[in-house]
């Protein structure tokens, strides 16, 4: 009887540990498997469209970008100074269409020389694991240089859905996209630089 009762326990505990080296795996997986498919959509990707939301403190901008890979963008705010941002991949350069002023600066001294470098995030997220943040998007946190960016991925579409940085002001800018359209026909010139003042 006592046999019996140890051999009982003995397959319990068998049982047991099987369920959870069985849901350590499957919990792994859960995270490596988007991570994956974040990986291969991304791979694909030359350049994107999108409409945007972005926040600055409490001041909120919309408006349209492009992006090309690597690191080439143009983006066009809808509000009544008509700025633009573009960058060629070296500088990157701020309109003020309204009051004609134009800001120049080294695309490597800003943020924007990660998020526009889709090799380099590919890189890290490689070795990251992803975080599902209160918004249910997968976000990376990527640290290089002193500089953290986290850039956030659609967890049902495995599509690139913004970034979050800290602006030279020390601001916190979260950069929402929507509306994402992938490897369109981009007219090359909008990622020319406007003349400077």
């Amino acid at each position: 009887m006592w046999e019996k009762g140890k051999f009982c326990r003995l397959t319990l505990i068998k049982k047991i540990l099987f369920f959870l080296i069985l849901f350590t795996l499957f919990s792994q997986q859960s995270f490596s498997l988007p991570k994956e498919k974040i990986i291969n959509n991304f791979n694909k990707i030359n350049n994107i469209s999108f409409e945007f939301q972005q926040k600055i403190a409490d001041k909120i901008e919309v408006g349209k970008c492009y992006i090309k890979y690597p690191k080439l963008i143009y983006c066009l705010y809808d509000n009544k100074n008509k700025k633009e941002m573009v960058s060629n991949g070296k500088s990157l350069v701020i309109k003020n269409n309204r009051y004609n002023k134009t800001y120049i600066y080294p695309l490597k001294s800003t943020p924007l020389e990660y998020i526009l470098d889709k090799e380099f995030i590919l890189n890290k997220i490689k070795n990251l694991e992803p975080k599902i943040n209160i918004d249910k998007m997968i976000e990376f946190s990527i640290t290089n240089e002193s500089n953290l960016v986290s850039i956030f991925f659609d967890s049902k579409t495995y599509n690139l859905s913004g970034w979050k940085t800290i602006d030279i002001y020390q601001n916190e800018v979260v950069f929402q996209i929507n509306n994402l359209e992938k490897n369109i026909n981009i007219n090359e010139n909008q990622f020319k630089l406007p003349p400077l003042n």
